[in-house]
């Protein structure tokens, strides 16, 4: 008591330092990151990237089909070439979508096997090598069904390309 009663009240207390002369702390970034909202946003914003620089390649194949083909009266190579080129952008694009939702599913599925794993009584070193052995296997498969629908989303766009470019040339 008699300590407070020596300390000088006459100054005022420091002044907290402005928020914009400091930089965020550690624990506002891991809040702002454990919200759902803002992987929300940051996948809309990556896949809206994705999208606006698909669409522009896109643009840029469709201009040069149209040059191609109107410098020359072939219909079916540049066609075909561009067909395949909009089948490859559209199914590198549903990979990269397939990927952006297949990965946290996987990470939920591989936590749940480790944590029953746990549960039943593995040891240390054999859930580590088991958890290993499950991460090798997830990816594996997770790979194959992506580069699977991806393909067949391409072969599909390929086909769907060749045809609506070829009728719209002859159309013409």
């Amino acid at each position: 008591m008699a300590d407070l009663l020596l300390h000088d009240t006459s100054s005022p207390p420091p002044s907290p330092p402005s928020p914009s002369s400091s930089p965020p702390s550690p624990s506002f970034i891991k809040r702002l990151l454990g919200k759902r909202r803002t992987w929300v946003l940051l996948f809309v914003i990556v896949y809206a990237l994705l999208l606006s620089s698909s669409w522009n390649l896109l643009r840029s194949i469709l201009s040069w089909y149209s040059t191609t083909t109107t410098a020359t009266s072939a219909i079916g190579w540049p066609a075909l070439y561009a067909s395949v080129l909009f089948g490859a952008v559209f199914g590198l694009l549903s990979m990269t979508t397939a990927l952006a939702i297949a990965v946290p599913a996987t990470v939920v599925t591989w936590i749940t096997v480790l944590v029953l794993l746990a549960f039943a009584g593995r040891k240390r070193r054999s859930l580590v090598a088991d958890g290993r052995n499950i991460t090798a296997d997830i990816a594996r498969s997770t790979m194959k069904i992506v580069l699977k629908e991806g393909n067949l989303v391409a072969a599909a766009c390929a086909i769907l390309s060749y045809l609506a470019l070829t009728r719209s040339r002859e159309d013409d």
